[in-house]
């Protein structure tokens, strides 16, 4: 198989190393990619959100599978596009993508699927706003509509900063916000992959998408991640099948809409029962990276039977026994105003510890001008491009043993102002 990957992140990165460790993938293409993709596939400097170039690279490449990793190119349409030129595409049409596109609009499919949810009340001013924030009390969770990169979310006791945030979202053209009540409990990642009738769970993991240790400090894009989680409860997985996956996808069939691709489940197992908190259109980042590491079966097979109706034939996915925790290196700034061209030093060094693999996000590579060295130093050339700049990922045999790898990796790394949470899946790792 030819496989052309869409995006630029660490998500993707994770996506085609695991579509290169499986002996049916030929070739491996990436658009745009970046410099850690660019070490497993070709690279081609084509706009990710136009989806005629993307199909059109596709048709020129005679690619067997398009995977379109990030949620702005699905929301923009680049998988109608592909699909229309004839190939097979893993990734939800526009129409589909407004699971995740408007989360009003998600709430309006759960709701006619009966899908346990938060209770929410959407607000297009500030008076509205004002009016749901009083009617649910504080702690007040008020969510952007549209995408915002996983940093549109406030939860917050303080009501001022919970209207200031809905002000500044309604005020921008078109804006929305859904205020709805707070769920509390644990939060759980779950991907369901679909074909538009047929589904099939992955692993559950975690994520932590506050900036610092103890879950303080500012929403992020996400600091890490780690799977399994042994806390869950058992039967987890089959109750979001037949509660939240089956429905949702059924609905958006008898939509005329069919989920196509991966519908991420962000769930909360709340003191009344399991709530989806959010829906995504696309693997989440970084619960991707410690997803995938702990698939045992082939993926390009799986992607290309969901991208092609055919999920129901495939034999039931096979799981490694192993352990895998992420830890993010964020940029000196991340989440506010972030610095780049800072040099990154050591990948090599954490990718020869037993273990461990390093996905790019944030990287580009730097063109030295004459006479400089820097080229000469290990990774030197290599300088940050984003706000999450590295997702280091450790195995282990169990979550102790895959922490441990991950922080050793994380130690070898060097990042000017760059930061780090220190408690990615340590309360999991000492149950």
């Amino acid at each position: 198989m030819k496989i052309l990957v869409v995006g630029t992140g660490a998500r993707e990165h994770a996506l085609v190393r695991a579509l290169s460790l499986d002996p049916a993938v030929t070739a491996l293409h990436a658009a745009p990619g970046n410099p850690g993709i660019g070490a497993l596939a070709t690279l081609h400097a084509v706009d990710q959100l136009d989806g005629a170039a993307v199909a059109a690279l596709a048709t020129e490449l005679g690619a067997d599978l398009v995977v379109v990793g990030p949620e702005a190119p699905l929301v923009a349409g680049v998988a109608d596009a592909v699909r229309a030129a004839g190939i097979p595409v893993f990734g939800p049409s526009a129409d589909a993508a407004r699971l995740e596109g408007s989360k009003a609009f998600a709430k309006e499919v759960m709701a006619a699927a009966g899908v346990p949810t938060a209770e929410p009340r959407v607000a297009s001013t500030v008076d509205e706003v004002a009016a749901a924030l009083d009617a649910f009390g504080a702690p007040y969770v008020v969510k952007e509509d549209g995408l915002a990169a996983g940093k549109g979310v406030v939860v917050t006791d303080d009501r001022a900063v919970a209207l200031e945030h809905g002000r500044a979202c309604v005020e921008k053209e078109g804006g929305r916000v859904v205020v709805e009540e707070y769920l509390d409990g644990p939060e759980v990642s779950l991907f369901v992959l679909s074909d538009g009738a047929s589904v099939v769970p992955l692993v559950p993991a975690q994520d932590f998408k506050r900036a610092l240790d103890g879950d303080a400090g500012p929403n992020t894009g996400g600091m890490g991640a780690y799977s399994p989680l042994p806390w869950a409860p058992e039967g987890l997985v089959d109750e979001v099948l037949d509660l939240v996956a089956r429905p949702t996808v059924d609905e958006m069939a008898r939509r005329g809409t069919p989920f196509v691709g991966v519908l991420y489940c962000g769930l909360a197992l709340t003191s009344k029962g399991t709530r989806v908190v959010e829906f995504n259109a696309r693997f989440g980042d970084p619960e991707t990276q410690v997803v995938l590491p702990r698939l045992a079966t082939p993926l390009a097979g799986v992607l290309l039977a969901a991208a092609t109706g055919t999920l129901a034939d495939l034999p039931p996915l096979e799981w490694r026994d192993e352990a895998a925790v992420t830890v993010v290196v964020a940029s000196h700034g991340y989440p506010g105003t972030v610095r780049g061209g800072d040099p990154i030093i050591g990948i090599e060094d954490a990718e020869s510890l037993p273990g461990v693999h390093v996905l790019h996000a944030g990287t580009a590579l730097r063109q030295n001008p004459a006479g400089d060295d820097d080229s000469q130093v290990d990774g030197a050339h290599l300088v940050s491009n984003g706000g999450r700049v590295l997702s280091v990922v450790g195995v282990g045999a169990d979550l102790a043993a895959a922490r441990e790898a991950a922080y050793a990796g994380v130690e070898q790394i060097e990042l000017a102002g760059s930061h780090h949470r220190t408690d990615i899946a340590a309360a999991a790792a000492a149950l």
